[in-house]
């Protein structure tokens, strides 16, 4: 049984992919046999592009703008759920601390 290599394209050729394909009119199977691409793999970057021209493709191991600044959010709202967990345990041992 052989293992099925998997080739990795860099952000520089994806992008000259799809541009090949959408500024010379010719069709995906033509332009996918001429790089060697599976025309599926190059269908999935097109759609990529189409979706966030400026955010696709960022990289192996690298987010988009928008999942960094996500990811900046939900550890701040963890922190201040955090906070706000203590402060009310707080609350409730001082006013116990009371009566």
């Amino acid at each position: 049984m052989s293992k099925r290599q998997t080739r990795e394209y860099d952000r520089e050729f994806k992008l000259n992919a799809v541009k090949l394909y959408l500024g010379s009119g010719r069709s995906m199977l033509q332009i996918s046999e001429e790089l060697g691409v599976p025309i599926a793999t190059l269908a999935g970057w097109i759609n990529t592009y189409k979706q966030a021209p400026n955010d696709a493709f960022p990289g192996k191991g690298n987010l988009k703008p928008s999942e960094v600044e996500m990811a900046q959010l939900r550890k701040e709202l963890a922190i201040v759920k955090e906070e706000r967990d203590i402060l009310k345990k707080a609350l409730g041992i001082f006013s116990s601390l009371r009566k």
